[in-house]
């Protein structure tokens, strides 16, 4: 009798903690910063600032221009040997297989350094070089200040720390943009079919 009165007067601290538990991560699905990120972006565009950025051509560009189009976002430094370097070739292949959208203006891909120092247009020219860029609709491009970096990075949700040994540790993903220059979804950063295949669903 005792340990049934236990369990009933528990009853209640247990549903309240799952509650809690529900709540904090969004019906349980967001057990971490990053998911709860991605179901944030999903449930409402995120608008982004629209920062200048000197391209490998040397141009400036900013987001507002490149509005009208859907984009295929990622965030790279040019001296990474590992997720950037696979990210930089699967962009090479993304721009083959999306070359009717992306001549057509529907469709640009896009890549931000968040290592500008470095980055020159030199360096992203050779990034995109080695990754087999195909000369169309893919922009490299960097920050010119530090404060539009720090702005592009919070609106994104990018975070990138000195590794103290020339790199970077840093999330990896790919972001879409939709033609009213918002963030609407992230994607992890080896799921290229997957970006691809959202994109084209909305605008086929």
């Amino acid at each position: 009798m005792s340990t049934r009165r236990t369990l009933l007067a528990s009853l209640p601290i247990v549903l309240g903690g799952v509650a809690a538990l529900a709540a904090a991560t969004d019906g349980f699905r967001a057990f971490t910063s990053e998911t709860a990120r991605r179901l944030s972006i999903a449930a409402r565009a995120r608008p982004l600032p629209s920062v200048a950025l000197q391209t490998a051509q040397g141009q400036t560009v900013s987001l507002a221009q490149l509005r009208g189009r859907w984009l295929l976002v990622d965030f790279i430094y040019t001296r990474c040997e590992t997720y950037c370097s696979v990210q930089g070739n699967e962009f090479a292949r993304l721009q083959q297989r999306l070359a009717r959208p992306i001549s057509s203006g529907q469709v640009a891909l896009l890549s931000i350094s968040f290592d500008p120092g470095y980055d020159t247009p030199q360096q992203l020219q050779a990034y995109q070089r080695r990754s087999g860029d195909h000369g169309t609709g893919w922009i490299a491009a960097r920050p010119l200040q530090a404060s539009d970096l720090a702005l592009l990075l919070r609106a994104f949700g990018v975070v990138a720390v000195p590794d103290r040994l020339g790199g970077y540790v840093h999330n990896a993903a790919i972001a879409i943009v939709d033609p009213r220059g918002r963030l609407v979804r992230i994607v992890d950063w080896d799921a290229h079919e997957q970006a691809e295949a959202w994109v084209r669903q909305r605008i086929a």
